[in-house]
């Protein structure tokens, strides 16, 4: 498994704003403690049901991560191609 900070467009590392990579192929972008988005290897894209909008910081860099603004990530959640579920309890299934 590998953590990097995600970085500002000057290139400073980003205080809590990670991207995690696991070895199964599987990236993740976590603020603060959540993990807010979790790209499956095989192409599947799970937000947070609760954390995937819940401050600007968190929208900003979900926004940077996914490299889409709001109204793509809503109209993907609306066509089912993102799917909504719990990424931060220990019984989080996606």
């Amino acid at each position: 498994m590998k953590v990097k900070n995600m970085t500002s467009p000057k290139g400073n590392k980003v205080a809590n704003q990670f991207i995690i990579s696991d070895d199964l192929g599987n990236t993740f972008f976590q603020s603060y403690k959540s993990i807010i988005v979790k790209k499956c290897a095989d192409g599947k894209i799970f937000l947070d049901e609760t954390f995937w909008n819940w401050s600007a910081t968190t929208a900003k860099y979900r926004r940077e991560f996914l490299g889409e603004g709001i109204a793509d990530t809503n109209a993907s959640i609306k066509n089912g191609t993102y799917i909504l579920t719990d990424l931060n309890s220990t019984k989080a299934v996606a």
